[in-house]
């Protein structure tokens, strides 16, 4: 089990429930469309929220974006160590920084004693696209060895100044490289770690690596949180984590939908009953499997585990609940009627 980290109210780590991050893409320093796009992500699940912090006028907006927002809020720091240092002042719940490029040893020093003495974490990243040009040659390119080592080397780093509130993540772009990378730490170190595919892509292609990496290494037993990086809004990215989420057997909350692939028994055009079903779910707070399935032999019986469910049959289905069946009713009517039985649970 890893060690815990506390992240203003969130607890990370040491057996914690499995924490969903996101980024703004707004600039730090315009406050009112940060806020309000971080007022977007709380509304849609987010639990920690991180915001560049590149410049002078990024870091003043801290303290008055902190205060207006109800989850924990990350700054996310390269090279300049004093804005990590005004970050901390301004009441940042955590910094997340790569030590080996805010220069001097002096300098990290400076943002570990800050950072000690306002309880605040810190989360080494380390990308495939910035590892030290030493362990490139030493590996002959981004390999998980490579990610590893650069990670340990900056906890290194923390720990001669006495700081070991630290939070790891070892992200690139290849889901294999990623895997292995944490696969490694997870062996090696007890530091929660800060799952991610970085640089994931669109939601096509993102989507599908992150369930991959994110969602495989979730299935091991690793990762404490995550954050699916997708080139979209980032309110995007918080949908697609409650899904991994719930597919790894992780969180319970809303509903699980379940709905077979249709075949040449499928008497019943399926497919748009399904998007209407998840359409008319969206919202659905309810812990439920809602089962959607296309004929008798995929029906009842093989969703028999789903609290609610409709099964297609000759231009009609049945309703049922656990397996049992409730009525038939005509193909019109289906998606009505399961919503019936779902408000009634």
């Amino acid at each position: 089990m890893t060690k815990q980290i506390k992240i203003g109210s969130v607890t990370v780590g040491g057996g914690a429930p499995v924490a969903i991050q996101s980024m703004c893409n707004t600039n730090t320093a315009d406050v009112e469309a940060t806020v309000e796009q971080i007022h977007r992500l709380e509304e849609a699940g987010c639990q920690i929220v991180r915001v560049a912090v590149p410049d002078q006028a990024a870091a003043a907006a801290v303290g008055r974006i902190r205060s207006r927002i109800h989850v924990p809020l990350v700054a996310d720091i390269h090279f300049d160590y004093k804005l990590a240092l005004q970050c901390v002042d301004s009441g940042i719940d955590k910094i997340r920084i790569n030590p080996g490029n805010i220069g001097a040893e002096d300098r990290v020093k400076a943002v570990a004693d800050a950072c000690r003495k306002n309880d605040i974490p810190i989360r080494i990243g380390v990308n495939g696209g910035s590892l030290e040009k030493p362990l490139l040659r030493k590996y002959g390119g981004v390999t998980a060895e490579a990610l590893v080592e650069s990670a340990f080397g900056h906890v290194a780093l923390l720990n001669k100044f006495d700081f070991d509130d630290i939070c790891i993540s070892v992200k690139c772009s290849s889901v294999p490289v990623t895997i292995r990378a944490y696969q490694l730490l997870h062996e090696r170190c007890s530091y929660p770690l800060h799952l991610g595919v970085t640089e994931a892509g669109t939601p096509k292609q993102g989507v599908v690596k992150s369930a991959m990496g994110i969602g495989g290494l979730l299935c091991l037993g690793i990762g404490d949180t995550f954050r699916v990086t997708l080139t979209a809004d980032p309110v995007e990215e918080i949908g697609v984590a409650k899904d991994i989420l719930k597919a790894a057997g992780l969180r319970r909350e809303g509903v699980n939908l379940i709905a077979c692939p249709t075949c040449g028994r499928t008497k019943i055009d399926l497919i748009p009953i399904a998007e209407e079903v998840e359409r008319r779910l969206a919202d659905c707070r309810k812990t439920l499997t809602v089962a959607v399935m296309g004929c008798v032999v995929n029906g009842p019986g093989e969703a028999a585990a789903a609290d609610v469910g409709i099964a297609g049959g000759n231009g009609e289905g049945l309703v049922f609940r656990k397996g049992e069946v409730l009525r038939k009713v005509p193909q019109e009517k289906l998606v009505d009627a399961l919503m019936e039985e779902i408000e009634r649970l």
